[in-house]
């Protein structure tokens, strides 16, 4: 905080910043924690054969949020996987990625960095069955891509190192960005792979559906069981509580320190006018006890003695107001006479 009480540039900024940043993650942790609410009052659902005679006696033939767990089972095709043999699923996702260092300019070290030069999604249609294959009740699966927490398993990895000349070095030193290669990657999500589906369970026209829900709820579909989703959820939103509370505490103090002193400012300058006001009467005073006139006193005069010119500066108050024989015969600790704050050191001024 400066002279005149207003709060520094940098408290400025980290009030902002931190008021900022703790709106957008409170309402980042109150969508979260609305999402683990709503996942919470789910309705858990079985995949068994009175699985439609449920949906159908339900009203509009669905349940608007519910928790279906089962096995991926193909409805006609299923893909295979590019590099490993016998692998089937229903889901495939191919991904190319370029690693290479970066040169930082600020820290000067050197930084890796990735970025997707390439990705692409295949998916045929399926469904989730019951554990026991002697059940035949199967539940299609919707837009699977609008799910979240869709974690695919990794089935292919391969990294391909950049192969470099001399000149590409030199080349790659003077830009500073080093690539170091290419990173590929194929997921998948397999067949017979246990899955937990949240969202719009539908009986239409014979086929029972889950797709995504209305009303703002979230999608999931997951390798997670249902326990497991729950957990993870509950993690993420203590996460963002904790976060929130954090810059939150951040922006409260970084207020209340601007606040204090503020007021610490102002008591201050009060203080200082009333003692210059003060000060101002016992000279006053001291003229009439000498019988001279305030208009024959110069304005440079010393204000103790009212006779010699002023002839120090006072630090760190910064008050020009006494001269070198009554400065010295200030009693110690010395006081300024104006705002009797401790003189630290004087600076001798010269009147040209």
């Amino acid at each position: 905080m400066d002279s005149s009480g207003k709060p520094s540039t940098a408290q400025i900024v980290v009030l902002a910043t931190s008021s900022a940043l703790t709106a957008i993650f409170y309402s980042i942790y109150k969508s979260r924690a609305t999402t683990v609410a709503r996942l919470k009052e789910a309705k858990k659902v079985s995949i068994d054969q009175d699985l439609k005679n449920i949906l159908s006696e339900t009203p509009g033939r669905c349940v608007p949020y519910a928790v279906i767990e089962g096995v991926v089972r193909s409805v006609k095709e299923t893909l295979s996987s590019q590099f490993v043999d016998n692998c089937k699923g229903v889901i495939e996702r191919l991904t190319l990625k370029e690693e290479k260092m970066v040169w930082n300019r600020t820290t000067h070290i050197w930084n890796s960095t990735e970025k997707v030069i390439h990705q692409r999604t295949n998916t045929v249609p399926f469904a989730l069955g019951a554990h026991d294959e002697a059940i035949t009740a199967t539940v299609r699966v919707i837009r699977p891509l609008d799910a979240g927490e869709l974690d695919l398993e990794t089935t292919y990895e391969n990294f391909h190192p950049t192969v470099q000349s001399l000149s590409n070095v030199i080349g790659h030193f003077i830009s500073g960005e080093r690539p170091k290669g290419i990173h590929e990657t194929e997921e998948m999500l397999r067949l017979g792979e246990s899955v937990t589906g949240v969202g719009e369970l539908v009986l239409d026209n014979n086929l029972i559906k889950l797709q995504p829900p209305k009303q703002g709820f979230q999608y999931f579909l997951t390798r997670l069981d249902y326990d497991s989703l729950l957990r993870k959820q509950g993690n993420s939103v203590r996460l963002w509580k904790i976060l929130t509370l954090v810059f939150g505490i951040t922006a409260c103090t970084t207020l209340i320190f601007i606040l204090w002193k503020r007021y610490e400012h102002r008591k201050q300058s009060r203080k200082e006018r009333s003692m210059l006001e003060e000060f101002k009467e016992q000279q006053k005073k001291r003229l009439r006890e000498l019988n001279i006139e305030e208009s024959s006193v110069s304005p440079t005069n010393c204000t103790v003695c009212l006779s010699r010119e002023r002839s120090y500066v006072f630090l760190e108050c910064g008050h020009v107001c006494a001269c070198a024989q009554c400065y010295e015969a200030l009693p110690g600790p010395k006081k300024c006479p104006i705002c009797r704050a401790i003189i630290n050191r004087v600076v001798p001024l010269y009147n040209s």
